[in-house]
């Protein structure tokens, strides 16, 4: 039934956003971590430690879906077709129940994005860079270059992801409104 109920507005799951395929991903990159950090011979207590992290990594995401789900009044399913059709610049949905959807799920995102700004890039800053003081402090140049680096790599990203993420938002709601 659910199938049938599935039109051009409404594309199906992929792998990569069904909870098996996170819960999966995120099993096979904490072993491998493990693995490149503690050797082959390690992979028990690798397999061991990464298992409870796939596992908080899809109760995150299932819980932020449910979520997004109900302020948009949409399925958790379509959360992540939602994301993407918003970030590969899709044209809006012509069903007047999935545009009102879009629309709520466009306002919810965008105002978490822009209500959490504020703080979120201040306290990165302050975890990177004060760290990077630390191991200055410290004597060790290398690692306090080395995370000075990451941090302004990471945070320059951060904020460009940030910005694009909110222009794309921006012109969806331009699509549903014209």
């Amino acid at each position: 039934m659910a199938s049938e109920e599935r039109s051009e507005d409404r594309p199906r799951l992929r792998w990569q956003d069904s909870l098996w395929g996170i819960g999966g991903t995120a099993l096979a990159v904490g072993v491998g971590v493990q693995l490149v950090l503690h050797g082959v011979t390690a992979w028990p207590t690798a397999l061991v430690g990464a298992v409870p992290a796939a596992a908080w990594i899809v109760w995150l995401v299932r819980r932020r879906r449910v979520r997004d789900a109900g302020r948009a009044g949409t399925e958790p399913e379509d959360v992540p077709a939602m994301e993407r059709q918003i970030l590969k610049g899709g044209p809006a949905p012509r069903d007047p129940e999935r545009r009102r959807a879009m629309a709520a799920f466009v306002d919810s995102r965008q105002e978490r994005l822009r209500r959490h700004r504020w703080w979120a890039f201040p306290v990165l800053a302050l975890i990177f860079f004060g760290t990077s003081a630390l191991w200055y402090i410290s004597g060790s140049v290398g690692a306090g270059t080395m995370m000075l680096g990451l941090g302004v790599v990471f945070l320059g990203w951060l904020a460009w992801s940030n910005a694009r993420f909110d222009r794309r938002l921006s012109q969806m709601r331009g699509r549903l409104q014209g």
